[in-house]
């Protein structure tokens, strides 16, 4: 199909998935939970950040997490005392396990001291994603004493990943529309910055309609998609990730 019939197929993706009854089954299911920004956010990071292998899993461990923060993830990182943090202690999730769990609690105990919300921890390193990203990183372990080995669970464009989790995450928190999926809380970055997340299934879709020239799945070609797809909304082009992503996952395109 020619790039007006594309456009036209994919629109009708996004306004096929892009609704209430996507939610249930994915995991942006988690920070719908609560109501309150920080409990959003913080919700929402760790299951973007928990968000690999199969989708019903991803989401009953994320709530196994939050449930042992007495489902007040604000409250728990913020006022937590050794007791509590006993509670998550035996948590695991594929690779993340509790030393990581700690040490995420740490830093949003860290930058929630200083800050009403996590916009702060990605803006204040620029004026695109792909430092804010970087620097993201570097500031998450900044702290004292943090673990090698939870360094592998945060994505950084630095390192030539595609940062799919962090991009997912972001384009929850900052796209706006009143469909009732994503959230939109997020004031300072807007939709047109985003870059979209790119998984294996993403890249295989995106490859069939040529929307994505590069052979590797890496940070360079979550740009290059994000470019072919501004061509057809330059103000959200991250919208086309429910299209794409539905394609390849729930369609089995």
């Amino acid at each position: 199909m020619d790039l007006t019939q594309l456009k036209l197929f994919l629109d009708n993706k996004v306004k096929e998935y892009n609704r209430p009854s996507f939610i249930k089954d994915d995991p942006i299911c988690i920070p719908h939970l609560f109501t309150q920004q920080a409990d959003i956010e913080i919700a929402g990071f760790f299951a973007a950040i928990l968000a690999w292998g199969n989708r019903t899993t991803i989401i009953n461990k994320t709530k196994e997490l939050l449930q042992r923060m007495d489902m007040q993830p604000h409250a728990f990182c913020l006022h937590h005392g050794d007791d509590d943090l006993k509670k998550l202690l035996g948590f695991k999730h594929r690779t993340f396990n509790d030393t990581d769990l700690l040490y995420f609690v740490a830093f949003f105990k860290h930058h929630y001291q200083q800050h009403n919300s996590l916009e702060t921890a990605f803006t204040q390193f620029g004026k695109t994603i792909e430092p804010m990203l970087t620097g993201f990183h570097q500031y998450f372990f900044s702290l004292e004493d943090s673990p090698l080995r939870t360094r592998k669970h945060i994505s950084t464009p630095y390192k030539g990943s595609a940062c799919k989790r962090l991009n997912m995450f972001l384009r929850w928190m900052v796209r706006r529309d009143n469909k009732g999926v994503d959230f939109g809380i997020w004031k300072t970055i807007s939709p047109s910055q985003l870059i979209c997340p790119l998984d294996v299934h993403v890249a295989r879709v995106a490859r069939h309609f040529g929307l994505l020239d590069r052979k590797q799945d890496d940070w360079l070609a979550a740009e290059n998609l994000t470019l072919h797809l501004k061509s057809f909304d330059a103000k959200d082009p991250a919208k086309y990730d429910f299209a794409l992503f539905a394609l390849g996952v729930v369609e089995k395109f």
